[in-house]
């Protein structure tokens, strides 16, 4: 009984750091099925957790480096964070990638990784986060973990040069985990 008691504390209180931004756990303590290339840096302690569901927009561009070969190209995402009991927090989207938190605080960010997440699923993906503009929960931000991705892959229609500029939208869901800096 007391086992379950320490148990239902501990949960809470795991709970609570989520929602008020406090560390939760140390990049070290990362699940064993986080790719190397996308795992936080030592040092750093997890301070929120959202849920990004939205859509990203495609458009059909020539290929790089090419004159005839065209490929559906990223162009930016839309989507609403959400904590883990389905509360809005904040929103993403770009470009340039932006979240931003409903304290009006948002941080950029520049990639640093990204790891294969299957078939018809975005990578999952680090980045290395910009100093924040405002003050509030993104102040501080060093990584940004995106995990968990369902869909999002660019369409499976053709792009030609016959449909060249057009413009697609793509459902997906993502776990977005903000990091911040050890305080020493």
């Amino acid at each position: 009984m007391n086992r379950m008691l320490l148990l239902s504390v501990l949960g809470t209180a795991a709970l609570a750091a989520c929602s008020t931004n406090k560390p939760m756990t140390s990049a070290a303590m990362q699940p064993s099925t986080v790719a190397e290339p996308v795992r936080v840096p030592a040092g750093h302690n997890m301070v929120m957790q959202t849920v990004g569901a939205g859509t990203l927009l495609y458009e059909c561009k020539l290929k790089a480096n090419t004159t005839d070969v065209h490929e559906w190209t990223f162009v930016g995402p839309t989507a609403t964070l959400m904590d883990r009991s389905g509360k809005t927090v904040g929103k993403y989207y770009g470009p340039p990638a932006t979240w931003e938190s409903l304290d009006g605080s948002k941080v950029t960010a520049t990639q640093v990784a990204v790891s294969p997440a299957g078939a018809g699923n975005i990578p999952h993906q680090l980045v290395k986060a910009n100093p924040a503009m405002g003050s509030g929960s993104m102040t501080g931000v060093t990584y940004i973990q995106r995990l968990a991705t369902k869909g999002g892959a660019a369409p499976g229609t053709p792009c030609s040069g016959t449909n060249a500029g057009a413009k697609q939208t793509v459902e997906y869901q993502a776990d977005y985990l903000f990091w911040k800096a050890a305080a020493s």
